[in-house]
């Protein structure tokens, strides 16, 4: 008997249902509806384009694997969601033929053996959602970004070549690296510029050494114009392609095209990969992303609701924002877990809701402590004016204070030392120095540790 078009979309859910935890089926898969089946052509729709978004980013190869297995390998996945909620006539589709496609070839216009410079355009790789309108700027990375921007307005300048982006996961290194690719490409929309994570790069470097084709390789990437390399981390310890990058890096360097490369951490930190390639990592520019501050938090989360037309109330954004200080990455899924929630239970997005998805994803601090409540504590205890920290004032009593606080700030917070010092007017060392002299003292001086425990007690309270 054949099977109906229904039928088939059911097989797919069991299969979902089958490979999943429960509550990740009923929060992503479940609410998708299945809208009609032609020629081919899968059409679903989805609550909105996060959504859509969220699904490409986790389950990309298990939707694959699925459809292929029940539809055949030339399916091809329609999206349709509302973009104003409650508005039917907003509603978008993305088809098979874009990059938003989960099952395409999008990745088949990058290949370095796929075609040559003349022939075809270079598909850039670049998603269209991570450009600088949707970059929330602040404190934590307001140097990259305005370099970032600075190169988009120039692209053959050479200042910032190779613009070195470095920071912890999920503080917006991608978005910002693949930001200034797009407006390089509308400032001059015939450069070529491409987007590759250090390891698709490595699986490339890997596959043109089996067919032979190392050459061909080398000379894809030298007729780029601007390379953009995310996670250069994940070199360290691959020899081979290390040495190779060094030489297309070389030729885009002397030949003047733009290098912009991401890792999780500092150049000096990369252990096991080669020191000539290290030392021209520093010849252009190095930025640190450091983690977002409650500001930031609250800012981006008000930014991202509104891009996905959410309403959240201040008291939840708030609630989440005191919460969640790891990463932007991390607000981003607290906001995918309530939207999946609220429409797998048909439940609207309240306080309750977001205690209850946060009870799952993260620690919940009864109090979360900031740079600034710190600063503010410190100069009440010791009846000093707060401004006094922020002076160039050596007096003794406003050093000593002013040194507590870079103290408290690395103890009690997740601001680096260079933002730490940032707040102050002061570099690295001085904050290294500052926090180094209080652990010393503490040691021998029962009054210092008497005053850092009445602080700390005033700041958790």
């Amino acid at each position: 008997m054949e099977i109906t078009v229904n039928e088939q979309w059911e097989k797919c859910l069991r299969k979902f249902q089958d490979n999943l935890p429960p509550e990740q089926f009923d929060s992503w898969f479940r609410p998708i509806a299945f809208l009609k089946y032609e020629n081919d052509e899968l059409h679903i729709g989805v609550p909105s384009d996060f959504f859509k978004q969220y699904l490409e980013d986790k389950y990309l190869r298990l939707i694959t694997l699925t459809l292929r297995n029940v539809y055949g390998p030339a399916i091809k996945l329609f999206y349709h969601f509302q973009v104003v909620k409650n508005q039917p006539d907003t509603s978008v589709v993305m088809s098979g033929s874009n990059q938003s496609s989960v099952i395409s070839n999008r990745g088949a216009a990058a290949s370095p053996f796929a075609h040559n410079k003349e022939s075809v355009e270079l598909d850039s790789q670049l998603n269209p959602r991570y450009n600088f309108a949707n970059y929330c700027m602040g404190e934590c990375n307001r140097l990259a970004a305005t370099i970032g921007q600075a190169i988009c307005k120039n692209p053959l300048t050479q200042t910032y070549n190779p613009l070195f982006i470095f920071g912890p996961p999920g503080v917006g290194k991608t978005h910002l690296a693949q930001a200034i690719g797009i407006g390089i490409k509308e400032s001059m929309p015939s450069r070529r510029v491409l987007y590759v994570t250090a390891r698709l790069f490595e699986n490339q470097y890997t596959a043109a050494n089996a067919r032979g084709k190392i050459n061909d390789f080398i000379l894809f990437y030298q007729g780029i114009d601007t390379l953009i390399i995310d996670d250069i981390q994940d070199f360290i310890g691959k020899t081979k392609t290390q040495q190779t990058f060094f030489h297309i890096f070389n030729h885009l360097h002397l030949n003047g095209r733009q290098l912009i490369l991401t890792s999780d951490v500092c150049p000096s930190e990369m252990d096991n990969m080669e020191e000539r390639l290290l030392s021209r990592f520093k010849w252009g520019m190095t930025c640190e992303l450091f983690r977002p501050d409650m500001d930031m938090r609250v800012r981006y989360l008000k930014q991202l609701s509104g891009q996905e037309g959410i309403e959240l109330s201040d008291e939840i954004i708030n609630f989440i924002a005191e919460n969640c200080t790891a990463s932007f990455r991390e607000l981003e899924g607290i906001i995918v877990s309530m939207v999946g929630h609220a429409t797998a239970y048909g439940r609207d997005i309240d306080l309750e809701l977001a205690r209850t998805v946060l009870k799952n994803a993260v620690k919940i601090r009864r109090h979360t402590i900031n740079f600034e409540m710190i600063a503010d504590q410190v100069s009440s205890y010791y009846k000093i004016e707060s401004d006094a920290l922020f002076t160039k004032s050596r007096r003794r009593e406003i050093n000593d204070a002013r040194q507590m606080v870079m103290y408290m700030a690395k103890k009690l917070t997740q601001l680096s030392l260079t933002a730490i010092g940032v707040r102050l007017d002061r570099n690295h060392a001085t904050v290294i120095h500052a926090v180094k002299n209080i652990e010393n003292r503490l040691a021998t001086e029962p009054q210092l540790r008497i005053d850092l425990t009445a602080i700390e007690s005033a700041l958790k309270a």
